[in-house]
């Protein structure tokens, strides 16, 4: 079921009807190291985060990564990929790739610079020889659909929270609805200027929400999902979401991932909901990767 309007996702929408069927939170992440020595310019013309009049310190970017696969590795098992120089917005693996029971998923990405990503047939092999997961592409498709950069996942409960933008229209949608096996997707328009959904939502081990209100063109999706989620919310202002404090990942369900900047951002009372819906904050430096228009929760794809 597509849903996309508030009252009809709230409508639809129960623990009861979608109960916790399914692990909350991913089995391992894989990573792609940073190659290139500068930023996009292509991926800057609808990402209002990078701002390419800024240098880019190349292993500095490097240096970052390797600290946070590092990191991660604390709490799951962390693979990380080869870089390509001719693919410099590759570090930013989610929105092309992605696994859901056993299938592995390549996105339909917007941009051309993102498009040749989807064609590497060492991370394409991995997963569909070595792991032996069914292959879904949706690369050469007509639509866009840049994965789980617009797609929040409910994986216990089998729901989906997808933001319409540049960078993934409505067939792009039901298409990651059939892809990833959801029961539920509610769509919305992000609000203007707003590229990617985990930008301005992050759902922690499907129990706790981070939501920046300003980043969805309809006030009443942030409520709706609050109401559905029983309040287990902490909302962000706009500076917040702009220093990345919505770019948030759980890969245990007792810790959430952020960048150095999103993490220092938070304020004491959000810091204290987070802490007592039972998540320790984690923060990595990510000060030179985030020139590139993404940060932590960017930079890892889940293996479910």
């Amino acid at each position: 079921m597509i849903v996309t309007d508030p009252a009809e996702f709230l409508a639809a929408y129960s623990e009861a009807r979608f109960p916790a069927r399914a692990p909350a939170t991913a089995r391992a992440a894989f990573l792609v190291s940073p190659a290139a020595a500068m930023l996009a310019s292509e991926s800057a013309s609808d990402n209002r985060y990078m701002d390419l009049a800024q240098s880019f310190d190349a292993m500095r970017a490097l240096a970052e990564h390797t600290e946070l696969a590092r990191r991660l590795g604390e709490d799951i098992p962390a693979i990380t990929f080869a870089g390509d120089a001719s693919a410099p917005d590759g570090m930013f693996p989610n929105n092309v790739f992605g696994t859901a029971r056993g299938r592995f998923i390549v996105g339909r990405m917007r941009h051309a610079v993102r498009q040749r990503e989807a064609d590497r047939a060492d991370i394409r092999r991995f997963f569909t020889e070595t792991l032996g997961y069914a292959l879904v592409d949706l690369s050469r498709e007509r639509f866009v659909a840049e994965l789980t950069g617009s797609l929040i996942i409910d994986r216990a409960r089998g729901v989906g929270y997808c933001g319409l933008s540049e960078r993934c229209d409505l067939d792009g949608a039901r298409a990651m609805h059939e892809a990833f096996g959801l029961a539920l997707t509610f769509a919305f328009e992000l609000a203007e200027g707003e590229y990617h959904t985990n930008v301005v939502m992050a759902l922690l081990a499907s129990r706790f929400a981070i939501l920046a209100p300003d980043g969805f063109r309809d006030p009443g999706v942030p409520d709706a999902i609050e109401r559905a989620l029983g309040g287990a919310v902490v909302r962000l202002t706009r500076d917040q979401k702009n220093a990345f404090s919505g770019n948030a990942i759980t890969l245990a369900g007792d810790r959430v991932w952020l960048s150095a900047r999103g993490a220092d951002a938070l304020q004491a009372p959000q810091r204290r909901a987070i802490e007592q819906a039972g998540f320790r904050i984690g923060a990595v430096e990510l000060g030179e990767i985030e020139k590139a228009g993404g940060s932590l929760r960017c930079c890892v794809a889940e293996i479910y």
